[in-house]
């Protein structure tokens, strides 16, 4: 005897319509989670240090650094991040002939707090050039590279002793002061603390928190370093990223978390990396990337990360005196958990891109012993990033250069895709050569069609990436367009 089909009861239908909304809200999210892609060309400024870059609500990005002389402040704007490596640069302020202020001026910070404009900046004496402390200039001016700024004299905190890299941030509605100072009574050469902001962007008030000690081995090389705080917030947490060690090769990044919901003034709120999360990168030609400051793409979308390096290695005497530090940009990618990640200091010349799969939007394309698949949570991330650079085989193309492998390009071999090195060849060359169209199944993205194979695309199948022809299916179409993030 035939049965009817049971009819769900409404308690199953209601879990599989709770199931259902969950997979589609996790999609949304994971699609919404990209944003497109930008493209700097680095170095941004050549013998600048210690960059900060602030965008205003006036449309300008605000750019100061340290400059090799260490005997002024300079500030440069411009409507775009780029701009600022050819805009006219002025000089706002210099030190003091005698006196307080009257060397050292280190890692200058400019921000807008309560309708003025504040530099916080270090400075040495005169008369003893290693007394180094925090000060602090006002301008009310609407265009701070014009207006006059007054001196609002020195940041106090608990101990007259060095201070520096002085920074602010607001959480909950709190504006606090992030700082490096050395301590009396530890051993080293400077730790990281915070507090409260008082009646006044130059006044600290309440308790002080010593955030970290610098103990783990890459941040004391050559000396004993925690400094350069800066603050980015996103996901419900705070990230507190510091430079280490010395000025030289070693120079890196750390990072300390804390929930944006908790006590930002108890230490124990806040959680060390026990790595560091950008460093020196032979490969590649960076060396001792640093004192960072964070900012934003031109449409808002996607966080920047504003740090300084050099382009090689040795150095003859003290790293303080070689001029050649540079100001660099590059993208600022986040991990399905919700936490940055900073990559490698990519190569000299225009900025990386991730291709992200249309039909999956969780995954990227990548190298995997050279193999190009498609993976998610892609690690490290520098395997899922490539320089979209001009066409090896010429013409009006495009080549895609491996970040982490520079001299590498994706090239289709058997019609399998690979990340292998230019050998010079006009085989390979035509290989790793392709037009970028719009892309097959959604014209706001992009799809690569091989060069010497028209009607051929770049798609992933079975999770690897190949060079196949076109056959008009919504499964090739969509295997074969990409989203540039």
């Amino acid at each position: 005897m035939n049965r009817l089909p049971r009819r769900p009861s409404r308690s199953a239908a209601l879990t599989a319509m709770v199931v259902l909304s969950l997979i589609a809200a996790l999609l949304t999210a994971s699609a919404a989670h990209a944003t497109p892609a930008v493209q700097y060309t680095n170095p941004l400024a050549t013998q600048r240090a210690d960059p900060h870059i602030f965008r205003h609500t006036d449309g300008y990005y605000y750019f100061t650094a340290t400059v090799p002389e260490y005997d002024r402040i300079v500030l440069r704007r411009a409507t775009t991040l780029q701009g600022l490596s050819t805009a006219p640069e002025t000089v706002i302020w210099r030190r003091h002939a005698s006196g307080e202020m009257g060397a050292h001026i280190w890692a200058p910070e400019i921000h807008f707090i309560n309708g003025k404009w504040y530099v916080y900046f270090a400075a040495g004496r005169a008369d003893d050039i290693w007394r180094i402390r925090m000060y602090v200039l006002e301008s009310g001016a609407a265009n701070p590279l014009t207006g006059t700024w007054t001196e609002r004299g020195r940041i106090a905190t608990p101990w007259d002793t060095f201070a520096l890299d002085a920074s602010t941030f607001v959480a909950g509605g709190v504006r606090y002061l992030t700082w490096a100072q050395q301590e009396p009574g530890i051993a080293t050469n400077s730790n990281l603390y915070i507090a409260r902001m008082g009646a006044n962007p130059w006044t600290i008030t309440g308790s002080t928190t010593r955030l970290t000690v610098p103990t783990l081995a890459w941040e004391t090389r050559g000396y004993k370093v925690a400094e350069g705080p800066t603050v980015i917030q996103r996901n419900g947490r705070i990230f507190l990223t510091y430079s280490a060690s010395a000025t030289d090769a070693n120079y890196c990044l750390g990072m300390l978390t804390a929930s944006a919901s908790a006590d930002l003034l108890n230490a124990s709120s806040w959680t060390k990396s026990q790595n560091p999360v950008f460093a020196t990168n032979a490969t590649t030609g960076q060396y001792g990337p640093g004192h960072n400051s964070f900012t934003v793409s031109e449409d808002g979308q996607s966080d920047i990360l504003v740090y300084h390096d050099r382009n090689y290695r040795d150095i003859s005497g003290d790293p303080l005196n070689d001029p050649n530090r540079r100001t660099r940009l590059q993208k600022v990618y986040w991990t399905a958990d919700g936490t940055p990640d900073f990559g490698i200091p990519v190569p000299d010349g225009v900025t990386p891109v991730r291709l992200r799969s249309h039909g999956q939007p969780d995954r990227f394309v990548r190298h995997w012993e050279f193999r190009a698949r498609l993976d998610a949570n892609v690690s490290p991330l520098a395997d899922s990033q490539f320089r979209i650079v001009s066409g090896l085989g010429g013409g009006a193309t495009v080549s895609l250069e491996s970040v982490n492998f520079p001299g590498y390009y994706l090239r289709h071999r058997n019609f399998q895709a690979w990340v292998e090195r230019d050998d010079g060849s006009a085989t390979f060359r035509a290989d790793a050569t392709f037009t970028r169209r719009a892309g097959l199944a959604d014209g706001s993205a992009v799809s690569l069609e091989s060069v010497n194979f028209p009607g051929y695309y770049l798609r992933h199948r079975d999770l690897q990436m190949w060079v196949e022809r076109d056959d008009g299916s919504a499964t090739f179409r969509t295997g074969a367009t990409f989203t540039l993030e």
